[in-house]
């Protein structure tokens, strides 16, 4: 008998522990997907009027490239200046120092573009075919839906950390 009652009060705590675990859930599903859609703002520095974040559209921007390197673990400075116009490449770079290495990336209206672009080069000299390397070292070539990069780094870790950060897709809707 009361290893009856034993099983019995077993079950009601199961069954207890189930309901309340799918209530739980229910609210966590509900508070990942309110997460998911809220909209996230940033204030500059010297205002106090939010802007909104990097946009979530699919494509590389910019701020979006930045915000993943900074996760990744790189120290990311970017250069007050464009980068200077590259032979084979059809928009201008934008110039980032992350540490003792340089990075420039190219970032284009859509992946066509890139692709067109990236069909010209040689991807093991970063440059138009036919022409020799003018990076001064071997580059690291990356691309990644609309986003053509350069990373220049004597350190093969992190020419594999910076590719792996970039192709692993811009950030998603």
């Amino acid at each position: 008998m009361t290893l009856c009652k034993l099983a019995g009060v077993g079950t009601v705590f199961l069954l207890g522990c189930g309901h309340a675990r799918s209530d739980a859930s229910s609210s966590d599903s509900t508070s990942v997907a309110t997460a998911r859609t809220a909209v996230y703002t940033a204030v500059t520095p010297g205002s106090s009027t939010p802007k909104a974040a990097c946009p979530r559209t699919g494509l590389w921007a910019l701020c979006s490239v930045e915000k993943r390197l900074t996760q990744s673990g790189f120290v990311v400075t970017r250069a007050t200046e464009p980068g200077p116009r590259r032979a084979g490449f059809s928009v201008i770079p934008a110039s980032y120092t992350l540490g003792h290495s340089r990075l420039e990336v190219f970032i284009y209206a859509d992946s066509m573009a890139a692709r067109r672009d990236a069909a010209k080069l040689d991807t093991l000299s970063a440059s138009p075919r036919g022409t020799s390397n003018n990076w001064g070292i071997p580059p690291t070539f990356v691309r990644a839906g609309n986003l053509l990069a350069v990373f220049l780094t004597d350190s093969p870790q992190q020419a594999e950390r910076l590719t792996l950060a970039l192709t692993a897709g811009a950030p998603q809707p």
